[in-house]
Order: structure tokens, then sequence, then C-alpha cells
């Protein structure tokens, strides 16, 4: 499983804290996912992550 960060992120943080293997902010305040798959020991932490994000950005690539 991938995932990605839409144009919707307004940089709370939030996934990144609930999952830093995964996300994290960029230098534009913004999240980024990792571009490869998901580690299966963080796979829960990113899918609460994507059901916690505030505004929805997180979708499944």
């Amino acid at each position: 499983m991938k995932y990605k960060v839409n144009d919707e992120c307004i940089g709370c943080g939030m996934c990144e804290a609930t999952c830093p293997e995964v996300f994290s902010l960029t230098d534009e305040g913004v999240a980024k996912a990792i571009e490869d798959e998901v580690p299966a020991d963080a796979e829960a932490s990113a899918a609460e992550a994507k059901d916690s994000c505030p505004v929805g950005a997180i979708e499944e690539a």
C-alpha cells in the first residue's frame, strides 16, 4: 500500500506525529508521503494518520 498527500494539505503535522515512518513535512510546510510501499510495521499508524487528517488530504496511491 502507498499513500499520497493532495493539495488540500494545510500542514498541521498530525500525519507526521502519528506516523513519521511514512509522512513528513516539507520545507514548504505541507506534508508528503514516502514514495515506497508502507512498511508492514507502519501500516496501522499510516491508516490512522489518513483517517485523522482534518482536511482529508491523504489518499491511497
